[in-house]
């Protein structure tokens, strides 16, 4: 049986370095990094840079746990529910700090 964990390597601060994580999770922060209008590789840098402790596979699934559950919070706030599928392609927190979104 093969494992739902894939290793990935990342070059973060010029250095390659190699991250195990969960396809499921690889495929949502490609998700939101398309839809911020960058690549997964910055959004991972990006995370990086950011996180208070722990080590990056964890900072990197609960970024995609806390994305997530933003979204929802700000869908029901609005009054809507969010549709299966249409995760990655609404919503104020896909937009990068300082970019507008189009």
């Amino acid at each position: 049986m093969r494992s739902p964990v894939a290793k990935r390597s990342v070059v973060l601060s010029g250095h390659k370095t190699s991250v195990s994580l969960e396809d499921a999770f690889w495929k949502e922060l490609r998700q939101i990094a398309g839809a911020r209008d960058m690549t997964a590789s910055d959004l991972v840098a990006e995370i990086d840079a950011e996180r208070q402790h722990g080590n990056l596979s964890s900072a990197l699934r609960l970024f995609v746990l806390d994305f997530y559950r933003q979204h929802i919070t700000a869908a029901q706030a609005a009054g809507g529910k969010q549709r299966d599928g249409d995760h990655a392609s609404h919503g104020r927190y896909h937009a990068a700090p300082g970019k507008a979104r189009g």
